[in-house]
């Protein structure tokens, strides 16, 4: 009897874990949601013929001449978003070999405000429902162009976001690495110009989408902690010897600095 008892009590503790496991909320961001609205700080989707509209169509034919390139190759490279990609993505630039398991912390703290300005980029696009720039212009682009990537819309870019979120947290947590983190920020969204998958502005457009959506994550406690628990991670990998093959990141400092558009 106590045996069968002990079993029902396991069982009803397997049913309760289950419950709660269902029930627990999506990740969320710093923000509560809805709380920002960008529609009046991005300017709008530009439409074919004004100049900037012009300017993409023009940028879009020039850059399918990368295709074969170094630079196509880094644009290639940058279609991964996902976390540890884009922590090796930025290793060289931070000087830190940066990996999930050897710094949790600031890879959540990255994921977690990469949320906050995917939402607000996610808004943008459905309010502007901007074609990418291959479905009307000819040329070549990196990635397989499927149904998803025809469906999805190019304004904001949603990797230049992601980028550029990144970027803006990992200059403020490395400082002293400030400026070569921001340029491997920039050059992450421009590999999707490069890609021929999004267009000039949106990338633009994604970078203010970040900065604007960072200025008010950091007014929140929460943010402010978790910067301060991730530095120190950061500061105590930096004591260790980073490991990073010196010629590749010789390599990817010259891809960074080469303008794909003037």
């Amino acid at each position: 009897m106590q045996a069968l008892h002990k079993v029902a009590l396991a069982v009803a503790l397997i049913a309760a874990t289950g419950l709660a496991l269902a029930s627990d909320p999506a990740p969320i961001g710093f923000l509560p949601a809805g709380y920002l609205d960008l529609v009046d700080v991005v300017p709008p989707a530009p439409i074919p013929q004004e100049p900037r509209g012009v300017a993409d169509r023009e940028v879009f034919r020039l850059t399918r001449a990368l295709k074969g390139t170094p630079r196509w190759d880094m644009a290639v490279n940058d279609v991964a978003s996902d976390t540890p990609s884009m922590m090796r993505d930025f290793a060289c630039a931070a000087d830190v070999a940066l990996t999930p398991a050897n710094a949790p912390k600031t890879a959540a703290l990255l994921e977690r405000v990469s949320r906050d300005s995917a939402a607000e980029t996610n808004e943008l696009k459905r309010y502007y429902k901007r074609k990418r720039p291959f479905l009307s212009e000819r040329g070549e682009i990196c990635v397989a162009a499927d149904d998803q990537l025809a469906a999805s819309y190019d304004y904001p870019s949603g990797h230049a976001t992601r980028g550029w979120t990144w970027a803006l947290v990992l200059a403020e947590l490395a400082d002293q690495r400030a400026a070569p983190i921001l340029a491997r920020g920039r050059a992450f969204g421009e590999s999707r110009v490069v890609c021929g998958v999004h267009t000039m502005s949106a990338v633009e457009a994604g970078r203010l989408v970040a900065s604007s959506t960072i200025a008010v994550v950091r007014t929140e406690p929460a943010y402010q902690d978790a910067v301060v628990a991730a530095r120190r991670e950061l500061e105590a990998l930096r004591k260790s010897p980073a490991n990073l093959p010196p010629q590749v990141c010789a390599a990817e400092q010259a891809l960074v600095s080469q303008p794909i558009y003037r």
